[in-house]
């Protein structure tokens, strides 16, 4: 699941906008730098709380690419359409506060567009153009409003921390680690607050799937609060936290189909036995459901692999088979598991969820605002690749490679 120089190297981090102006902004910045926008996450419907943001990831989509620069930019953007959240005087007022405020200065958007067309810039530019970025997404210290801020913040945390203030900023870089059930009890040891859980697959036997993610909990940070007379006061927010993840295989279609199953089916059994640790029920239920080898996964295209011709495989005469469950058995090739670079919005909207101040305010008597990938497609400005598409990509191309260099006249199945 890659080497240790890359996992060693890796890094998500997140931000959030306000509006698609903004999120139009944030990709040019991030456009200069070879990264596109992956996946459409809607984290209103995955939380259980006041997560009032629709998202999509920046990154790298070519294999190379990801090998060299294996960072992802987890983006998030405000929905003050969404009646659920904001009444009608709330979002005017939102809408108007957002509408003049300036998240990246003119200079770097140039210099952003100038790198993405001439696949680079000279080393002063780039410098230049480095420096504004980082400074744009640094914590500002300007005074907070802090009525404004309290306004929001009855809404939703996550609405407070965009909408609240004049800037954005990173609220967390994710390292990638190899065994994230260790590292959870050794920060715990440390007396660092975890959040309650780890989120996503449970730990089992078998092959590490999709993501996990765990987070401590944002830490009370020193900010400049106005006060509604003006003057300026010490204060704190929680907005920043520390996050960390273990990848594992990108699960097919069917796969993620499958996954999401499952999940139903511990939340059943969990609702059905209180008393039961929660993470016990699901190593029970994928235990029993999921395949236990990367080699079953393969045969019942549940999880996405890469193809290349084994090296070691005597030469017996014999005529390679067509399909690739006989080529792997055979030793004619070898399968190797494409690493999930996505997010999960389940996961997502829980970790923002344990790390608010409070459950926020949520109508769910009102019908909610349509965002989809579409929608989000048009605000970005560029189209919002679909990751199962991606991964789709990349395990064909390898297959063709076989099916070439093997002589085979009809594609690999």
């Amino acid at each position: 699941l890659g080497s240790i120089g890359r996992v060693t190297a890796e890094r998500h981090g997140a931000i959030r906008v306000g509006t698609p102006r903004e999120l139009h902004q944030v990709a040019r910045v991030f456009g200069a730098l070879g990264m596109h926008p992956v996946g459409f996450y809607d984290l209103r419907e995955a939380a259980a709380s006041a997560v009032p943001v629709v998202s999509t990831a920046f990154r790298p989509v070519d294999g190379e690419e990801l090998a060299r620069n294996p960072f992802r930019v987890f983006t998030s953007l405000l929905t003050p359409a969404d009646p659920r959240f904001f009444d009608d005087g709330l979002r005017a007022r939102l809408e108007t506060f957002l509408a003049v405020r300036e998240l990246f200065p003119p200079e770097l958007l140039a210099l952003a567009d100038r790198a993405a067309a001439d696949r680079g810039l000279p080393a002063d530019d780039a410098e230049r153009f480095l420096h504004l970025a980082v400074q744009a997404f640094e914590l500002s210290a300007e005074p907070v409003d802090r009525a404004w801020y309290r306004t929001l913040e009855r809404v939703s945390a996550v609405a407070a921390d965009i909408g609240g203030v004049r800037s954005t900023h990173i609220n967390h870089l994710t390292p990638r680690v190899l065994d994230i059930d260790e590292l959870y009890r050794r920060m715990t040891d440390r007396g660092i607050e975890m959040i309650d859980t780890i989120q996503g697959p449970p730990a089992w036997k078998g092959p590490d799937v999709l993501l996990r993610q765990t987070s401590f909990r944002a830490l009370a940070e020193p900010r400049a609060m106005r006060t509604e007379d003006g003057s300026v006061v010490s204060g704190a927010l929680r907005v920043r936290f520390g996050e960390v993840e273990a990848r594992g295989i990108a699960l097919t279609r069917a796969g993620r189909a499958l996954y999401d199953e499952l999940l139903g089916r511990v939340d059943e059994q969990a609702a059905r036995h209180p008393a039961t640790a929660r993470d016990d029920i699901a190593r029970t239920v994928w235990e029993r459901y999921l395949p236990s080898s990367e080699e079953e996964l393969a045969a019942q295209g549940l999880a996405y692999f890469t193809y290349r011709l084994a090296d070691d495989r005597p030469r017996d005469g014999r005529t390679p088979p067509t399909g690739v469950a006989e080529l792997v058995r055979q030793g004619w090739v070898r399968a190797e598991p494409v690493v999930y670079e996505d997010f999960l919005p389940r996961s997502a909207a829980s970790i923002f969820q344990s790390n608010l101040s409070g459950e926020g305010a949520r109508d769910n008597d009102r019908q909610g605002a349509a965002y989809d990938a579409d929608w989000l497609s048009g605000a970005v400005g560029r189209e919002v690749l679909d990751p199962f598409a991606l991964y789709e990509q990349q395990q064909n191309r390898s297959l063709a490679q076989v099916a070439r260099t093997l002589g085979l006249t009809d594609p690999v199945r």
